[in-house]
């Protein structure tokens, strides 16, 4: 029997930016990432707490954790990811949002990746 490979940050990009997902509303854009996930057979926590006062959106079996932004500025959000890397619970950083915006390759020593969701609409 062949092993299936972890599930990777690539794979979460790949899978979040191919579909139309709502951008308007987060909550709404959290429960169809759900779904895209549950779909896709991919195991999954929701609002997951990493610390008194932080909660990633996702944490997926091996640590992959996704970020959903649909607003804000970039500094902010970046300091929000650079603080989820900081946690051992955290190995990759997936961070999913209409924000026009890049994280660097590793921050903290975990891989990172953006989903930019408005590809899904292209």
């Amino acid at each position: 029997m062949t092993e299936l490979p972890p599930i990777g940050g690539p794979m979460i990009v790949q899978l979040l930016e191919t579909i139309p997902l709502m951008l308007g509303d987060e909550k709404l854009l959290q429960a169809e990432t759900a779904t895209r996930l549950d779909s896709a057979g991919i195991n999954y926590r929701r609002e997951v707490r990493l610390s008194e006062h932080d909660i990633i959106d996702f944490m997926i079996e091996g640590g992959v954790a996704i970020e959903m932004k649909i607003k804000g500025g970039r500094h902010a959000i970046y300091r929000q990811c650079e603080r989820y890397c900081m946690f051992d619970a955290v190995r990759t950083l997936v961070l999913a949002t209409n924000v026009a915006m890049s994280l660097p390759a590793m921050i903290n020593g975990k891989p990172t990746h953006v989903a930019s969701l408005g590809r899904g609409w292209l």
